[in-house]
């Protein structure tokens, strides 16, 4: 496994093997690696002949006020969970050498990042679109794994590879949670074991959604009160937002129209004492 944090020798690396022929798989992360970044890292080995991890706590998709200086961080930790999973090469750049001088180009995400995540985190998804263009150039990878966890991240990212050409597969990969329903995150570690029961009402309160859509509830004032309910039950859980929106367009769904498919994702942001997590759903039934 190759460890390099330069960029002009990653990208040196991933021209040597697309001149062999071989297809290149990334999986962009910010590190403290749990098992859902592990079953994209699967994945991508899977598809591909050369694997590569990105490990870098980008500062432009956070705000002043946000936890970069505290973003968990294990880069030993992180490197043997890499070699166990067979990747090629963990790219690790430092921010100067991401962002080498003042930044003046920047890639603006339009609507798409102005609601749920980033109503309350504003640039957010600019600075993430901005990386992640970065990385692309650099790794100039066949196929790029993200998960579904970050949905409005997800949309934004195959949009804006659609509008600029990129030329690289964005592969969406289910969310992976643990065995009692809490989505995995790196921020999880920040959860004492009561925030930690606590925030388990955010997929408690989304499974119960489906299950009402499933049941043929068609008014999403309805289903969003339901994931409410299960989230204002906990005293150490303040709600950031509840929306019922378009998977792809990320715009508010209000209902589905008789003889429509129901097409929706149930996304969800809240703060478990003083850490922020994110769910979702994605709910799809076919008009028969």
């Amino acid at each position: 496994m190759k460890i390099i944090r330069k960029p002009a020798e990653a990208a040196s690396l991933t021209d040597t093997w697309h001149r062999d022929g071989l297809t290149v798989g990334f999986v962009p992360t910010m590190g403290y690696l749990h098992p859902g970044h592990l079953s994209l890292i699967q994945k991508a080995r899977e598809e591909n002949q050369r694997v590569v991890v990105s490990i870098f706590v980008n500062p432009l998709q956070f705000g002043p006020k946000e936890d970069f200086s505290r973003y968990p961080r294990n880069e030993q930790r992180d490197l043997a969970l890499c070699r166990e999973a067979r990747v090629d090469m963990v790219f690790i750049p430092s921010a100067e050498d991401m962002y080498p001088s003042p930044l003046l180009t920047f890639v603006d995400v339009g609507s798409l990042g102005d609601g749920l995540c980033g109503a309350s985190r504003p640039g957010h998804f600019r600075g993430v679109a901005t990386v992640v263009a970065k990385l692309f150039h650099i790794i100039r990878a066949d196929r790029a794994y993200f998960g579904e966890k970050d949905a409005q991240q997800l949309a934004i990212i195959q949009r804006m590879t659609r509008d600029l050409d990129f030329g690289v597969e964005i592969v969406s990969c289910s969310i992976v949670r643990d065995p009692d329903g809490l989505a995995m995150s790196s921020r999880n570690t920040f959860l004492s074991p009561e925030e930690r029961k606590a925030a388990l009402s955010l997929s408690r309160g989304l499974f119960l959604a489906r299950q009402s859509l499933e049941q043929g509830e068609r008014s999403m004032d309805h289903i969003l009160k339901i994931i409410r309910q299960e989230l204002d039950r906990e005293c150490l859980v303040k709600v950031d937002y509840v929306a019922a929106v378009d998977p792809e367009s990320l715009k508010p769904v209000a209902g589905f129209p008789e003889g429509s498919a129901r097409r929706v994702l149930l996304a969800v942001a809240a703060f478990a004492g003083k850490t922020r997590l994110i769910d979702n759903i994605r709910y799809l039934e076919e008009c028969i």
